[in-house]
């Protein structure tokens, strides 16, 4: 099974005091073992806003632990996220939830793994079980 990788999973395992580090390392190799590892372009981008890193580090890294960006994306994958989207914006407004505020890529992410049938590696399982019930997530 292919799975998809949240952008947390990447910073934790590029952080070696990151709380996270050895998760993410452990939530990496299961996923290897299953299957192949993609991440969409929103995680792509997220990555470069990471201090110090440039698109020739990301890639070299990408490359170096053979996790393919999958580029593409269909309308179905933004109809899913602009959905999940709403019905959490919906929920912030009547105050019936404490989640965080979150950006339209937080849903995209998930819509991108749930739409293509990836599981989804991430460290923030909170927001995805919310907004994509049927999603297969693996966290720890």
């Amino acid at each position: 099974m292919i799975s998809a990788v949240d952008t947390n999973v990447i910073v934790a395992l590029w952080d070696a005091d990151e709380r996270g580090h050895l998760t993410a390392l452990d939530l990496l190799d299961d996923a290897a073992s299953r299957g192949g590892i993609v991440i969409c372009g929103a995680v792509f981008g997220e990555l470069l806003a990471c201090p110090g890193r440039t698109e020739e580090f990301v890639n070299a890294f990408l490359d170096g632990v053979e996790i393919v960006v999958d580029w593409s994306s269909t309308e179905a994958v933004w109809r899913t996220a602009g959905s999940a989207f709403q019905k959490h914006a919906a929920r912030r407004r009547r105050g019936r939830s404490g989640d965080p505020r979150r950006i339209l890529t937080d849903f995209y992410i998930g819509a991108h793994a749930l739409e293509n049938g990836y599981s989804l590696l991430t460290l923030d399982d909170g927001i995805y079980r919310a907004a994509f019930p049927k999603l297969r997530i693996i966290s720890v």
